[in-house]
């Protein structure tokens, strides 16, 4: 059985993106809670962000103007330079 595997980029070349390796653990690193603006995804966040607290993890909110846009470079930027981590939030 053969699987297809859909962009949804709509790159007509596609990148070649190396993935980054996951830390072992989130203690004493910066996690990105990025909320992409999608009905109670913040509702979603907010719990996270209390059990990563819990944990010692520090926490920085952001919020994308549009769920049907990629996030702004200057955006992406800030998040890559100040954070370690991310997570991001899909609701409906």
């Amino acid at each position: 059985m053969t699987l297809a595997v859909l962009d949804p980029t709509d790159e007509s070349t596609p990148q070649v993106r190396e993935r980054v390796a996951r830390p072992e653990s989130l203690a004493g690193l910066t996690v990105a809670l990025l909320d992409i603006s999608k009905p109670r995804g913040n509702v979603f966040l907010d719990q996270v962000q209390n059990r990563l607290q819990d944990l010692d993890v520090k926490v920085v909110r952001y919020t994308k103007p549009t769920f049907a846009k990629p996030a702004p470079a200057d955006l992406r930027h800030e998040i890559a330079t100040r954070c370690d981590a991310v997570i991001e939030a899909l609701a409906d």
